[in-house]
């Protein structure tokens, strides 16, 4: 993939808005915040990735998607009509994602990272989810998770039972509860995508690594030509990333005016 910028053009990068958590209204009103900053930026905007996990969960069934999210999914439906070019990767929350968004939206959905050149830079973006050393549990539950079979059963769950179940599993994960520290940085040698884009800068460059899961917005240079970003969350800190055509900026969004500071 190949994007090049106008002048005045951006692209931009979000992930982990965990539509859904950790209730209804907290939801409504951190979609609310959604809908006004995609409303600031898109005049600007070349493309928009969705890095993961932009919903806490979905699964599409052959005639439902969940309820909800009217706003969000009315705004980028807007933006689409305007021709403004937007890409969504799956995360491990919303990794059941399959045609609705392709067919219905005409918006691209990817389930592994990918590479793209933007203005001669050179990209790679995807979620992260299972990437790098360690986290052997959820790599085994993500097998799981991705298997035809499995899938196949839970569609045979009534949606009401089955989402309801997947809330229920939802409250235990780390963006509701923050469990553990997990959030917190622990070094490079613990950061696993770090490790993950150290051995991918070995076999292929990339000016920019852009990733989110993490929930914590990260700037760690790879070398002096590389750079490793994470996305941060929205639950709590409302990060993401802009390109203007030269240089990659994490930017954090107050609700009501872009801080780019």
């Amino acid at each position: 993939m190949k994007i090049r910028l106008n002048r005045e053009q951006k692209v931009y990068f979000v992930s982990d808005f965990h539509l859904g958590t950790p209730d209804d209204d907290a939801s409504r009103k951190r979609e609310e915040k959604i809908v006004r900053w995609l409303g600031e930026i898109e005049e600007q905007a070349a493309a928009i990735f969705f890095v993961g996990d932009i919903f806490d969960f979905w699964f599409e069934y052959d005639k439902v998607i969940p309820k909800g999210f009217l706003r969000f999914l009315s705004k980028i439906t807007a933006m689409r009509d305007k021709g403004i070019p937007l890409f969504f990767f799956t995360g491990n929350h919303d990794l059941w994602m399959k045609d609705y968004f392709t067919e219905e939206l005409d918006i691209p959905v990817y389930h592994n990272p990918l590479s793209m050149e933007i203005n001669s830079k050179r990209f790679l973006v995807g979620h992260g989810d299972g990437l790098g050393p360690g986290d052997r549990k959820y790599k085994l539950l993500k097998k799981l998770f991705s298997n035809r079979t499995c899938q196949w059963l839970f569609k045979w769950i009534h949606p009401d039972i089955g989402i309801s179940l997947a809330h229920a599993w939802s409250k235990n994960s780390r963006i509701s509860n923050d469990l553990k520290n997990e959030n917190e940085f622990k070094g490079k040698e613990n950061e696993w995508l770090y490790q993950y884009c150290l051995d991918i800068e070995k076999k292929m460059h990339f000016d920019y690594y852009v990733f989110g899961h993490r929930h914590l917005p990260l700037n760690l240079p790879l070398n002096d030509k590389s750079t490793y970003f994470n996305l941060g969350e929205w639950v709590n800190q409302c990060y993401y990333g802009e390109f203007d055509g030269i240089t990659f900026h994490l930017r954090q969004y107050n609700g009501y005016a872009i801080n780019n500071n």
